[in-house]
């Protein structure tokens, strides 16, 4: 069996990743994706093993002393701030089945799944068409208080670096011309009979 490959999509706060990489799923149901571990609080109509696998703190923290996270990062970098992860033992079976898996992860995170994946993991940074639509499309969400929408907007800078080595760029300015543009790539990179069973 061939083995499977890991998309990873990135972007800073904002940029759409999460509706794209939802866009991508609804037109391939073949591409499982992977979801995140964290010990941020479950928000109304969220369902543990479906948007996140929600732990608490001790649970995180076991699992990074394990060695059973692929990434993981504490988020927004402050005292009291939240864990995000992958969890390995899903990313392995996915490979090993020879599956399509989709990751929605911060940049360093999906820096750190390139390093231990190789050519297995496709990297695409997701990038906002200016700074200025970013700071509204972040305020128009209303899903964080102003001071977190702050902190997101500080990382900016430094994810745009980062996310300067991934393999590819889109740009979401328009979204169905980003949602197509990530297809074209997926298509490229992965067995046509894998991602349209």
């Amino acid at each position: 069996m061939k083995r499977g490959k890991l998309i990873v999509l990135s972007a800073p706060s904002g940029c759409g990743k999460t509706t794209i990489a939802k866009a991508i799923l609804q037109r391939h149901p073949a591409i499982l994706f992977s979801v995140s571990a964290t010990t941020r609080s479950q928000r109304p109509g969220e369902q543990h093993g479906r948007e996140y696998y929600f732990l608490t703190k001790q649970e995180f923290e076991q699992k990074i002393q394990r060695g059973e996270l692929v990434e993981w990062e504490r988020y927004p970098n402050e005292e009291n701030g939240n864990y995000y992860g992958t969890l390995k033992s899903e990313v392995e079976k996915a490979l090993a089945q020879g599956r399509v898996m989709l990751f929605d992860v911060d940049v360093k995170g999906a820096l750190a799944i390139k390093k231990l994946y190789g050519d297995d993991a496709i990297l695409i940074f997701i990038k906002p068409p200016s700074m200025d639509i970013l700071r509204q499309r972040l305020l128009g969400r209303r899903t964080e208080d102003e001071a977190t929408v702050r902190q997101r907007l500080e990382r900016v800078p430094m994810e745009l670096e980062l996310g300067s080595t991934f393999d590819y760029h889109v740009i979401n300015d328009k979204l169905d011309d980003a949602i197509a543009e990530v297809e074209s790539i997926i298509n490229k990179h992965t067995p046509f009979e894998v991602i349209h069973q």
